[in-house]
């Protein structure tokens, strides 16, 4: 799984990243690849392809219809995940907007917790959704081993007051929003008895399944030494359908897909496909790229590598809690947390800490995170004209590229971060200067407090 080829970074002065901040309107989602140090905005899309991904890109059939990489790509998905019925689509926002479109419009969507793009799919297509993790899961410090866990007495409520009102239940895998903490396959079967119980389909949100399968087979009793892959199996067997975006543990640059049991949705989703995709045996991909994510949903379950991949992280995050920085633990699967409010208590969190500290990263190392709490996920107050209802956690997410960064990469984050964090009153609060009305945090302005 050798990387093809080494990328030159550059780190440039303290002046220009001042500079090329403030022209992106202290957004960093509007700065240019190239003047970025190290680069943890996402771990979507960023991995480095394996020598065999970029052999299968060589053997793409560009075939308009019936082109071989779908059926090798359509039957990978049928045997790692067990369900019949493969719809592809060139990345997983496009999954959602398909299930939740055609499914859900103006219903109620419960999830342990949305991301972002899963809740504005279902909130565009005018439903509610609805978090239900566990309390641990709000909470960085608990030491929880499945922070991501369903709460499955609110779900059984929620379930029980809406009848009729819920066409579809999420989990998502790892839970992204509260510090990619796993779910355990125990929650995994409660959430299904409870589902099957009142007649709704269990959905599985599954970009980071292989991490959820290695935190199963690490850390929940009975399930030691089994093979990761017999660990997924029994995650899907216990669901209706999936939702995925290739870019994570698919470890490819692009793709997507649902695959369902259902077959009486297949002819809906695929008559949407065609609209804003393309024809069901491309849709929206071109076949060497379709190829590449084939490869890369094997290559995920080789143990060997989830073992390093979640190793990494797990040491950096362990390096930054050792040195005081308040990051949610236990250490999640693809990123490690910082949590900005304990981080800079001194601002309000009005003032947005975590984005707040997203820029401090940028103008003291070069360093690129994401900002996931008040701008990712506040909205407007409808009693309160003018203020904000803020979410429980307000993170800075540091999301490691799979197969890209060496230890001595990461070693320089946790330096940086805990230069700021000698000395925090240099995080300066920052308000909203221009938003727009749907995923905000992608396009937003900021100014300085």
């Amino acid at each position: 799984m050798a990387r093809q080829g080494v990328e030159s970074i550059r780190r440039i002065d303290p002046e220009q990243r001042a500079e090329r901040l403030k022209a992106a309107g202290y957004n960093v989602f509007g700065l240019a690849s190239e003047d970025i140090y190290i680069d943890l905005l996402t771990d979507s899309g960023t991995s480095a392809m394996s020598d065999s991904q970029w052999a299968g890109l060589m053997r793409g059939d560009e075939s308009y219809a019936g082109g071989r990489n779908f059926f090798r790509f359509e039957q990978t998905v049928r045997d790692i995940f067990g369900l019949p019925h493969v719809i592809h689509t060139h990345q997983g926002r496009v999954a959602e907007n398909l299930l939740f479109s055609t499914l859900a419009p103006g219903d109620i969507v419960p999830n342990n917790t949305h991301f972002d793009t899963t809740r504005a799919n279902v909130e565009v297509n005018g439903g509610t959704a609805v978090d239900l993790v566990i309390p641990e899961g709000r909470d960085p410090r608990a030491p929880h081993p499945f922070k991501g866990n369903m709460d499955l007495s609110r779900l059984e409520s929620c379930l029980a007051d809406n009848p009729g009102r819920v066409p579809v239940v999420f989990l998502t895998l790892t839970n992204n929003s509260g510090g990619g903490q796993p779910v355990s396959l125990e929650n995994v079967r409660g959430t299904s008895e409870i589902c099957r119980r009142y007649g709704v389909p269990l959905f599985i949100y599954s970009c980071r399944f292989a991490e959820n399968a290695w935190f199963v087979r690490e850390r929940e009793a009975g399930q030691a030494g089994r093979p990761v892959a017999d660990i997924v199996r029994d995650i899907f067997s216990l669901s209706d359908g999936c939702t995925m975006s290739a870019k994570k543990d698919g470890l490819a640059n692009i793709g997507g897909f649902v695959a369902l049991r259902n077959e009486t949705w297949v002819e809906r989703l695929k008559n949407k496909l065609i609209l804003i995709e393309g024809f069901p045996t491309y849709g929206g991909l071109a076949g060497r790229d379709l190829e590449a994510v084939a490869i890369g949903l094997r290559e995920v379950l080789n143990e060997e590598y989830l073992a390093f991949r979640v190793g990494q992280v797990t040491e950096f995050g362990e390096a930054l809690a050792a040195a005081g920085v308040p990051v949610v633990e236990p250490i999640g699967g693809h990123a490690v947390y910082v949590d900005a409010r304990a981080f800079a208590p001194h601002l309000p969190p009005a003032q947005y800490p975590a984005q707040a500290l997203t820029i401090a990263l940028y103008l003291e190392g070069g360093i690129r995170a994401v900002e996931i709490g008040g701008v990712m996920f506040g909205r407007p107050d409808p009693a309160r004209p003018g203020v904000e209802i803020l979410p429980d956690l307000d993170l800075v997410r540091l999301a490691v590229p799979r197969r890209v960064y060496t230890n001595s990469h990461l070693e320089y984050v946790a330096d940086v971060l805990v230069r700021i964090h000698h000395r925090p009153e240099t995080v300066r609060g920052i308000r909203i200067a221009r938003q727009a009305p749907v995923l905000r945090h992608f396009t937003a302005a900021f100014e300085l407090v």
